[in-house]
This record gives C-alpha cells, sequence and structure tokens, in this order.
C-alpha cells in the first residue's frame, strides 16, 4: 500500500511504529507494516522521525513535483549498486549490443501500442473505427521494421534516426487514441510541459507515476537509472528510466482513457493556469494515482505465470541487471 500526502497542510509524524496522518479533519494513525512507499506532494509535510521510521521498515519517501514526477526520493541504504553491475552497464551503454537492446525496447512499445488499439477497437470500436485501427496498426508495424532495420555500432550513430521513426509512430498512435474518448476531451496533438488540455495532463501526471515506479526497480535491482543508452544527454537525470518506461507507457494510457471514457474526471478534479496550460488538482491527482496502483497491481497470466504488472517492471529490471554483469 501507498501513502499519499498530496494535500497542502497534511504533514506525517511518526508514533511508535506508525505513521500518523494529521489534516483539517484530524488525526489518522497508520501501521509502518504493509506500506511499500510514501508520495510526498509541494505543501504537504514529513517529519524527520516519519522518515527515519520510513527507511527502518524499508519503505521509499518520494518527493514529487506537479507531474508526478519523483524530484527526489529516500530509500534504504540496503539497496546500493555492486561495482560489477555498474561496471557492466557503462559498458553495456557504449557497446554494438545496446544497439539491438534499444531497438527492441522500441519495437516492444510499438507492440503494445498495437494491442492497446485492438482491444480498445474491441471494446467500444464502431465498424469505421476497427477499419482505421487495422489501417494504423500496419502502419505502426511499418515503423517498426525501419526500427528493425537501423544499423550502427554504437546507440549514439542511430539515435536521431530511431527518434525520428519512434517520434512518427507515436503520433499516428495518439492520433488514434483520440477516437477512443469522449469528444469533450479529445487533443490536437500530446503535449508536455504544460499540457495543453486535460488528457494531456492525465498522461503527463501518469507517467510521472510511472516513472517513480521504475527508477526505484532500477535502484533495488542495483541499476544505476542516470547512466541511459538513447537517453543519456539529460544532466542528472535519470535517463534510464526514459528508455525503459517506453515499454510500459501503454498501461498509463490505458487508465487514462478509461476514466476519461468513464468520464470520471470533472472540472473539480483539474486547474487552467491563466498561460492555457491544465494541472490535475489534489482530488484529481488522488483519482489518478489510486487508479495506476490498482491497475499496477493488478495480477495477470504471462508466459503461463500470474503476475502483477508492478512485479513485471521489478523482475525486467532484475533480468537486466543480470545482463549488464556480462560486460566488463
Amino acid at each position: 500500500m501507498e501513502l499519499i500526502i498530496n494535500n497542502y497542510g497534511v504533514s506525517l509524524s511518526r508514533d511508535n511504529e506508525g505513521f500518523v496522518i494529521t489534516n483539517a479533519d484530524g488525526r489518522q494513525r497508520v501501521p509502518a507494516s504493509g506500506i511499500t512507499s510514501i508520495q510526498i506532494s509541494r505543501g504537504a509535510q514529513i517529519t524527520s522521525d516519519a522518515v527515519l521510521l520510513a527507511v527502518e521498515n524499508e519503505i521509499e519517501v518520494l518527493f514529487n513535483d506537479r507531474t508526478g514526477k519523483p524530484m527526489a526520493r529516500i530509500w534504504s541504504p540496503k539497496y546500493g549498486s555492486v561495482a560489477t553491475i555498474r561496471k557492466g552497464q557503462l559498458a553495456f551503454t557504449f557497446s554494438p549490443d545496446a544497439v539491438g537492446w534499444i531497438k527492441k525496447v522500441l519495437c516492444k512499445k510499438t507492440e503494445n501500442q498495437q494491442a492497446m488499439l485492438l482491444m480498445l477497437s474491441a471494446e467500444n470500436g464502431d465498424d469505421v473505427q476497427k477499419k482505421h485501427v487495422n489501417k494504423v496498426i500496419n502502419r505502426l508495424e511499418d515503423y517498426c521494421n525501419k526500427i528493425r532495420s537501423v544499423s550502427g555500432c554504437v546507440v549514439s550513430d542511430v539515435s536521431p534516426t530511431l527518434r525520428g521513426w519512434e517520434g512518427l509512430s507515436s503520433k499516428i498512435y495518439f492520433s488514434m487514441i483520440n477516437e477512443f474518448i469522449p469528444e469533450e476531451y479529445r487533443f490536437e496533438k500530446r503535449t508536455q510541459h504544460p499540457a495543453t488540455d486535460v488528457a494531456n495532463a492525465m498522461l503527463n501526471y501518469g507517467y510521472g507515476l510511472l516513472y517513480g515506479k521504475i527508477e526505484s526497480a532500477l535502484i533495488k535491482a542495483g541499476i544505476d537509472p542516470y547512466i541511459g543508452v538513447m537517453h543519456r544527454d539529460d544532466y542528472n537525470r535519470p535517463v534510464l528510466v526514459y528508455d525503459i518506461i517506453e515499454i510500459y507507457r501503454v498501461w498509463i494510457d490505458y487508465v487514462v482513457v478509461q476514466l476519461l471514457s468513464q468520464r470520471v474526471i470533472t472540472d473539480e478534479h483539474y486547474s487552467v493556469r491563466s498561460d492555457g496550460s491544465y494541472w490535475m488538482e489534489a482530488l484529481g491527482r488522488r483519482i489518478l494515482i489510486q487508479s495506476v496502483n490498482d491497475y499496477l497491481d493488478e495480477v495477470i497470466d504471462v508466459g503461463g505465470l500470474s503476475r502483477s504488472r508492478l512485479t513485471q517492471i521489478s523482475l525486467y529490471a532484475q533480468r537486466l541487471a543480470q545482463k549488464f554483469k556480462h560486460y566488463q
């Protein structure tokens, strides 16, 4: 279970072996056992005693910005990279094998997008939409084949080409996604910072939450999230997370499409600033966080094994750590 402290003025303190949430309505005690992480947003407070209780119980504490991305985190000293993994990670990043790896990541992203469109088409699509989906899926497959055909010895040589094909593929995908959400929520294009509509604000915040999950999995596996493969030009940012998230973005897409289709999000859940930017408000963030967590915790069958989506991310990170050990 996650503790989400995202309202202005709410504080989190310690009471023996439990946490105490204090707000205008009173105090609530929550035992530390069973808590997996604590998310703190701007305007909320946490005491040093509460932080120490979290560390003692190997509970991550994340401080998130307005887009849901973790700005900082506190975790147990039991998590840490070993030299063999980090040395191997660096060697892998500049090896020809890294080119093949990032191509697989981008093609997996495209395959997941294709599966997403097929699922939405089967659930809600009319005959016209189904025909359109089939055309889009074929175009996505063309771009995936282009990505597969790119050759090079190091990622920096092929990165501009890969980014170009991936960008065009995503543009087509989101234009199709738009047809499956109510008209009042439809958007002209993907916008990040800032979002220019509520759908993009939700996607941005959801991706921010997913960034935190992936970064956590990498740290626990002993991988340095700041050493990226294709995304490696941003100083002091967890760029490997930006690489790996491409595989899993579609999970956030699905949650957002479902919330919009069910018209769960209303005017009180987001705000529009004077510059026209859209931001999720506390109640809207809470709904999105809970929906994302429920979806990630759902157990699904993968290769004959039943695992939650969140566990899949952890296992991927562990396999990647083992892969890095072979590069010295």
